[in-house]
């Protein structure tokens, strides 16, 4: 391989002149593309004049508008309002297969116990600014032994006496070190902590800290001086100059040649255990963790410490910028037209000290030797002759109106670039000045653009940086979190403009449904959710008990349903009860129209043979009645045939068929 060929110059090199090289290439390239960059989005966010941010030789006024400065706040306020506005920040999966959640528990409270401890939040919040600034925001992981003070008690002379005091345990403490632009170096081609060769934390420390890590072990005994000055790496550089008790302290991680790192760790006292690694994959670079005092006292080297054997190092853009590693931020954006406005207001202020200050123009030949030419009130001016014609007032003109307009249009221009909004809203959109459905599209585009910052800055940021705290605290801490391959995700929501959007949309929603409706808990429990109430969680809590049934009312209603249904149940076999009665009726008056013909027949035949006589007279009653009979019968016959017919015909009810005559009569009523 091509490096292997450089072997023997790179062996008559230290580990620490290989480290500084490399940082001070990567200086090089930060100064000639970034540093001026950064400098001015600095004094536009801190609104801090200087002479470089002159827009013309003539200018003299020094107004920088607030309008980026609100931008950065508003979109900061917004991410940070998303990501701890609820309180629970972060959330931690298990394994599937684990049915116990208990160590989950444990660990999310530990964690969340030791971040408020250590302000993690604080430091949070001062990187999403940092980002909103410059573009990127850069943080770095510190572990610091701690010794924790807790008051507690102890019985002395046998229990007789209780002895209060202190007690002190040793703790392996995770912070989160927020880091400027000017004091991070990083590969310059690459494009994330993980994918650069290594990355540097250059900047200056207390000359104590130093000295007291050196007392406990960290840092090799070594003599350190006071470093030189560089204002290319302090954090604010209009501040005075001081040079006391600081030192100059470079913190690499990354890849370093094995072969450097070996000889810089055989150089350390021969009282001291030597350490040497020996790896299956012999490559050329190893992973490691260079210390470097003043530019070329080593303080410490060796190989990455960490289990995971990740780099200490967390940074995220604001905006991603294709194939780099520095981002676009706030102040990238409102830019141009924050210099623009800046432009606008200098120059009406410049033409106002024309307009409203007073000036003379004299002549100079007519004037008394010596005289001087300021104008104040109850002044008097000597002249040699007529003063109307000697002295004359005179002025620029007035200021024209219309940059009041266009100072307001620029104001409008930085929020369209930045995507904030301030107390008077973006005009024609958002304040009041536009339909519902113009607000509701307004709103979308600038919640968008917050929820893309806040995606990138959770997966990129966030969610690495509770993954590797873990990872410490299960390396030095074993005792109080478990170790075990958790996953890690955050819990933060919509920001403050979105969700006062989303309670807006819900109320609204919630005023066209019936309190009885079953949507309705649902809908008050989400407003309730969305608002920044302080007590939320128990407005909740008493929302979600107000909706679980009550047992007794449970109780009674079933009570009341079962009722009901033996009510139903009892109507239903009284109607069948009727059903079969009517059947049974019905069958009853078939059979009864079936025997009538029969009964007739019987009533002919007894007609005919009642009350005979013997001899040939009764035989001819006999036969006289027989045709009556028949007769009648015919007759009774063609009468049914006809009301059959009718009620064929005609829907209407038959009339009644003629009663049945009595024994021996007529259809006249006569025997």
């Amino acid at each position: 391989m091509e490096l292997e060929g450089n072997d023997n110059f790179a062996t008559e090199q230290y580990l620490e002149d290989w480290v500084i090289d490399k940082c001070d290439d990567w200086r090089d390239h930060f100064e000639a593309n970034y540093s001026q960059k950064f400098e001015e989005y600095y004094r536009l966010w801190r609104g801090q004049w200087s002479a470089q941010d002159r827009t013309r030789d003539t200018e003299r006024s020094k107004i920088i508008s607030p309008a980026l400065q609100q931008a950065v706040e508003s979109s900061v306020a917004e991410l940070e309002e998303a990501t701890f506005g609820r309180g629970k920040w972060f959330d931690i999966e298990d394994d599937v297969y684990d049915q116990d959640n208990r160590d989950i528990a444990l660990l999310r409270n530990a964690l969340e116990q030791d971040f408020k401890k250590n302000k993690v939040r604080k430091g949070v919040a001062e990187c999403l600014i940092n980002a909103a600034v410059f573009g990127t925001g850069i943080a770095e992981i510190v572990l610091e032994e701690e010794k924790e003070m807790k008051p507690a008690t102890q019985p002395v002379m046998g229990g007789e006496l209780t002895a209060v005091g202190v007690n002190i345990q040793d703790r392996t403490c995770v912070k989160l070190r927020p880091v400027m632009p000017q004091n991070f170096l990083i590969d310059p081609v690459a494009t994330d902590i993980e994918s650069a060769l290594g990355c540097a934390v250059d900047e200056f420390v207390s000359a104590h800290s130093v000295e007291q890590l050196q007392e406990s072990g960290v840092y090799r005994d070594v003599d350190i001086q006071i470093a030189s000055p560089d204002f290319n790496i302090e954090p604010d550089q209009d501040l005075t100059r001081f040079d006391e008790d600081k030192v100059r302290l470079t913190k690499y991680y990354g890849l370093v040649p094995r072969h450097l790192l070996d000889k810089a760790m055989e150089e350390k006292d021969s009282e001291e255990e030597v350490v040497t690694f020996e790896d299956e994959d012999d490559s050329y670079y190893v992973e490691a963790v260079v210390v470097i005092a003043n530019g070329g006292v080593l303080l410490k080297a060796s190989k990455n410490p960490y289990m995971m054997e990740d780099r200490p190092v967390v940074a995220f853009p604001w905006d991603v910028v294709p194939s780099r590693f520095w981002g676009r931020g706030v102040c990238e954006k409102g830019y141009n037209s924050q210099k623009a406005l800046d432009t606008e207001l200098r120059a009406r202020i410049d033409a106002l000290a024309l307009t409203i200050h007073p000036m003379m123009a004299m002549d100079a030949s007519r004037m008394p030797r010596g005289a001087k030419p300021s104008i104040q009130p109850g002044k008097t001016i000597l002249t040699n002759g007529n003063p109307a014609e000697i002295l004359q007032p005179f002025n620029f003109g007035n200021v024209n109106q219309i940059t009041f307009a266009q100072a307001q249009s620029l104001q409008t221009m930085v929020q369209t670039a930045t995507g904030a909004i301030d107390s008077a809203g973006i005009s024609g959109s958002i304040n009041g000045d536009a339909t519902a459905a113009g607000v509701s599209m307004s709103l979308g585009a600038i919640i968008k653009r917050h929820k893309r910052t806040l995606i990138n800055f959770q997966e990129s940021f966030l969610i690495p940086f509770v993954q590797k705290t873990a990872w410490r605290y299960m390396q030095f801490e074993p005792e109080l979190y478990p170790v075990a391959d958790y996953k890690f995700h955050t819990s933060s929501a919509l920001g403050i403009i979105a969700r006062e959007y989303e309670v807006t949309q819900l109320v609204q929603l919630l005023q066209t449904m019936s309190p009885d409706t079953p949507m309705y808990p649902k809908l008050v429990m989400s407003i309730i959710d969305n608002m920044n109430l302080s007590n939320r969680e128990e407005l909740i809590a008493t929302l979600e008990q107000a909706n679980q049934p009550n047992p007794e009312a449970q109780q009674a209603q079933q009570m009341a349903q079962q009722g009901q249904m033996a009510f139903q149940a009892s109507q239903t076999a009284a109607l069948n009860g009727q059903a079969a009665e009517s059947q049974a009726r019905a069958q009853k008056i078939a059979i009864e129209a079936q025997a009538i013909p029969q009964e007739l027949e019987i009533d002919r035949i007894k007609a005919v043979t009642t009350n005979l006589d013997k001899g040939d007279a009764d035989d001819k009653e006999f036969q006289r009645r027989l045709e009556i009979s028949k007769q009648l019968l015919k007759e009774r016959e063609v009468a049914v045939k006809e009301e059959n017919v009718a009620k064929q015909s005609a829907p209407q009810p038959a009339p009644a068929a003629p009663r049945p005559q009595p024994q021996g009569m007529t259809p006249n009523g006569q025997q």
